[in-house]
């Protein structure tokens, strides 16, 4: 294709068409004459690109109906108004649609792990599998405690933050094969497990609990409610009930993507917690003083906020300009 030849013979449109785009009102025929113009323009570019993708030609069309566009669907602008009632309807609805998975999530983590320290620490075979008395005692006495202070409290901060997140995104995005939450949480059952147990057999089961209870509980709280996220995905794969799968399988997707964003924060103020507070010289009642803080708000923002949100008829599900239709359903 001549690209010399098809531009010149379109030129007159397209300025036309920025003309238009470019003007502060019009009127209903100058309306009806931007929406032809727009919809031969993107047929142009779709060509130009196909035929002939000069990379500057490209751009301009590009740049001409983008501004066209405005005009046909509307500007949006982001406001605080928007993003307080998000925080204050939309997320804790979200977060209260899959609180009953959290919770049982939450019992079957903190049951199993119990089991599992117990049972490694009065069993001298499964102690010997995390390896001699002389490397637990060394964990016991400097590692688990070294962790949370050998590194700068920022970088260590933003470290856990991401690898937490990140786990919990894999919690949420992998749920529906219904095996991946559970081995992550087989996971946590053995490392919560295996840690109590080596240092309660050092007799610091105190010094466990000090390091782990002002950061964990929020942080722990927030896998527990990814994984039942994930796990309620599966769930409505199986059981859709008087929904359509499809339907089904899209609500809760997006309703999950709604609860991760709110883990995102959530793993953010434990990642803080863990970065500045934990391996700091506070006291140690201080420390535990502020993660039951931390986890209680985290909770009743689930409950109490997100109880508040659905009578107020949030659902969690995309709404405003993501919304979709609804139809009456059956059963």
């Amino acid at each position: 294709m001549d690209i010399d030849s098809f531009s010149a013979s379109r030129e007159r449109r397209w300025a036309r068409l920025k003309e238009l785009a470019g003007a502060r009102r019009l009127s209903g025929a100058e309306a009806d004459e931007l929406a032809r113009l727009y919809q031969a323009t993107a047929g142009d570019l779709s060509t130009v690109r196909s035929a002939a993708p000069e990379p500057t030609l490209v751009s301009r069309l590009s740049v001409v109906l983008a501004s066209a566009r405005v005009w046909l669907t509307g500007a949006h602008t982001a406001s605080t108004r928007e993003v307080a009632r998000y925080l204050l309807v939309g997320l804790p609805a979200a977060l209260h649609r899959v609180r009953w998975w959290a919770v049982a999530v939450t019992l079957a983590v903190v049951v199993m792990a119990f089991v599992s320290g117990w049972w490694t620490v009065t069993h001298e075979d499964a102690l010997d599998l995390v390896g001699p008395p002389e490397v637990r005692a060394a964990i016991a006495q400097e590692e688990f405690a070294s962790y949370y202070t050998e590194y700068d409290s920022t970088s260590f901060a933003a470290t856990v933050w991401t690898n937490n997140g990140w786990l919990a995104a894999q919690c949420i995005a992998f749920g529906i094969t219904g095996v991946y939450p559970l081995f992550l949480m087989y996971n946590t059952v053995l490392q919560l497990g295996v840690a109590g147990a080596i240092m309660a057999e050092a007799g610091a089961l105190d010094i466990f609990f000090q390091l782990i209870m002002p950061h964990g509980l929020l942080e722990l709280s927030a896998v527990f409610v990814a994984a039942g996220t994930g796990l309620r995905l599966c769930w409505t794969m199986l059981v859709p009930g008087p929904r359509p799968r499809s339907r089904a399988l899209a609500e809760e997707g997006r309703a999950a993507v709604g609860v991760a964003i709110g883990l995102v924060i959530a793993l953010f103020l434990s990642g803080l917690i863990e970065g500045y507070v934990t391996g700091s010289l506070m006291p140690w009642w201080l420390k535990i003083v502020i993660g039951v803080i931390a986890v209680t708000a985290f909770w009743m923002y689930i409950f109490v906020a997100g109880r508040a949100a659905t009578r107020a008829g949030a659902t969690g599900d995309a709404e405003g300009d993501f919304a979709t239709d609804q139809v009456a359903l059956a059963g």
